[in-house]
């Protein structure tokens, strides 16, 4: 018997980074601080709040968390939105799908500069978008005159831009941006009404790590109707395992989104889960603070390393305004990789041909990554 699997399905494994049991984990980019007590307090008591109306669906709109959001990003970035403009999801995964579902589809088109997220592909095939990309720089920067070309070429109805980009760290400047959303305004996609232009999709989900200085498109909303900027509470919340990604666009943009979210698809214990840990905003982003000076440290060490795998030539490292730092290059580098994980110490294998992917850890976990690398490598 054969089940009737979509063409584009076909022998297509699953999405995912291995899950090993191991001692040191460094390859997700999961952040490695537990909620504090005080915070798993607060999340207790307000889920079990929620658990006595669960015999009811939950909050469809779900504006109080909305609101919570909003408040959120206004203290974080200084850009102030309304609720109604901010939506939520089960993970940023889940708002990439809304917004390809949403503007995305047959005959349409998604852009995007490669090397950037392994997702962003899957999401167009899922949702019958075909699926272009442009390219970055050697450094991984983005080009806007390039850019700007790439649009024009393929008059797409969503880009797709990572900063910071994912598997880089590489942030992108203002004007790149600007750039990108004027030339949106510009082109009308291919098989839309004139008039029409394509939806610029930030993606900031590490946004809270970029370093002073690195703005946020969230500055550019007020200007570009068609600009949508997405952030998760994966990272700098350390609640990966809630399932909370959100973004703030334009009004009509969101009110787009909620004709293709599934009905009362964010659970009420989640709703919960998001708000109780809003709360604690303050302390969480205590930590993004270490992180961000462990990421510095690491990059400033392995920028420091003479590999006798690379015949004594140092290692490259990309600039990084994220929680992890991409390296190498090396000529075999899944020799290192398992070198690696043969030591306890779990990174990924991604990005272009050479070049690794560390998670920044606990200063206890990039000791025993830079002890391990150490001995793999030969440094």
């Amino acid at each position: 018997m054969h089940l009737p699997v979509r063409a584009e399905h076909a022998g297509i494994e699953p999405y995912g980074a291995p899950q090993l049991d191991v001692p040191v984990l460094l390859n997700v980019n999961e952040n490695p601080y537990a909620p504090s007590a005080e915070v798993v307090a607060t999340i207790a008591a307000d889920v079990a709040a929620a658990a006595a109306t669960l015999n009811r669906y939950p909050d469809r709109d779900f504006l109080g968390l909305r609101q919570d959001l909003a408040d959120y990003l206004a203290g974080e970035s200084g850009v102030r939105v309304a609720p109604e403009q901010v939506w939520a999801a089960n993970g940023s995964n889940e708002i990439m799908l809304h917004l390809l579902q949403a503007f995305g589809g047959p005959g349409r088109t998604a852009l995007s500069f490669a090397p950037t997220y392994s997702m962003y592909p899957e999401y167009a095939r899922d949702t019958s978008t075909a699926w272009v990309t442009g390219r970055r720089e050697e450094d991984f920067t983005l080009d806007a005159d390039a850019a700007r070309a790439a649009i024009v070429e393929h008059a797409p109805s969503v880009i797709l831009l990572a900063s910071p980009n994912n598997p880089t760290g590489t942030a992108l400047t203002r004007e790149v941006v600007e750039a990108v959303c004027e030339a949106a305004l510009a082109v009308t996609p291919r098989g839309a009404e004139p008039g029409t232009s394509a939806v610029v999709v930030v993606d900031e989900a590490y946004g809270e790590f970029r370093r002073a200085g690195v703005p946020s498109a969230l500055e550019l909303l007020e200007r570009y109707p068609n600009l949508a900027v997405t952030r998760t509470m994966s990272k700098a919340f350390a609640l990966a395992g809630a399932r909370v990604g959100y973004l703030a666009a334009s009004r009509p943009l969101v009110d787009a989104l909620r004709v293709v979210r599934l009905p009362y698809h964010l659970s009420a214990a989640t709703q919960a889960v998001a708000r109780a840990a809003l709360k604690h905003s303050t302390s969480l982003l205590a930590q993004v603070d270490d992180l961000r000076a462990e990421r510095d440290a690491t990059v400033a060490w392995l920028r420091a390393q003479r590999p006798a795998a690379l015949g004594g030539a140092p290692l490259r490292v990309a600039d990084s305004d994220a929680n992890f730092v991409l390296f190498g290059t090396f000529p075999d580098r899944h020799a290192i990789w398992q070198g690696l994980l043969d030591r306890g110490v779990l990174i990924r294998e991604t990005g272009p041909d050479g070049w690794l992917r560390v998670s920044i850890g606990t200063p206890q976990e990039m000791t025993a990554f830079k002890d391990a690398l150490v001995e793999v490598a030969g440094l």
